[in-house]
């Protein structure tokens, strides 16, 4: 009786330390996560300061969790995202992924409305003389991304813009572990500026 007893208590004893530790883990994501809002918006809508902060809410996981990697690894340069990303465990950054996918605020928008008609027509069409192939048939004909591939619809305009502009100073920082930031990196290179703002705009209104 008493060996059953010790083994009852013993086995108590371990759930209660599992359970503690889910959580310890549980509240160590939601702080994490009200970390993120801080920069990107209460509802991961993004965040329009000095500096654009980009749209995460809706954001495909595979690729949210890729680019947390990215960070960690210098494959994607940014000093302030390293220090944030390089400190997170596995299951936070699927945490973190699962959290900001689930959610769908209205966009931000504010690109220039004159501008977004020629923004869909690169979107859906492409320039075809220029051997710039659709958006859609990688982003998916919503702009809502397909895995590996983000979700581009109601992400910043100025934040897109920026990202296209300077890809090769950001992106694709090694060469010897290439990513899906390759297969951008001649598409951003042959987009005019006045393109790439027509995209961005016409982006940016996307639910």
């Amino acid at each position: 009786m008493k060996t059953v007893s010790m083994r009852l208590a013993l086995s108590t004893s371990a759930l209660v330390l599992i359970f503690c530790g889910e959580c310890e883990a549980a509240d160590d994501l939601q702080a994490k996560i009200q970390y993120c809002k801080t920069c990107h918006g209460l509802s991961g809508q993004g965040f329009r300061g000095s500096t654009p902060m980009p749209r995460l809410a809706g954001q495909q996981a595979e690729y949210f969790e890729n680019q947390l990697r990215a960070f960690i690894e210098h494959r994607r340069e940014n000093k302030f995202m390293f220090g944030v990303a390089h400190a997170l465990s596995p299951s936070m950054i699927a945490g973190l992924a699962n959290h900001f996918g689930g959610l769908n605020p209205k966009p931000l928008g504010g690109g220039p409305k004159e501008l977004a008609a020629a923004g869909k027509k690169i979107f859906e069409e492409g320039v075809p003389e220029a051997g710039i192939p659709q958006c859609s048939a990688c982003h998916a004909p919503d702009a809502k991304g397909n895995g590996q591939f983000p979700r581009l619809a109601g992400q910043l305009h100025d934040y897109i813009s920026r990202k296209l502009v300077n890809w090769s100073k950001e992106r694709g920082q090694d060469p010897n572990n290439p990513d899906t930031s390759a297969l951008m990196e001649p598409i951003a290179h042959s987009l005019t500026k006045p393109q790439i703002e027509a995209v961005a705009a016409y982006l940016s209104y996307l639910d």
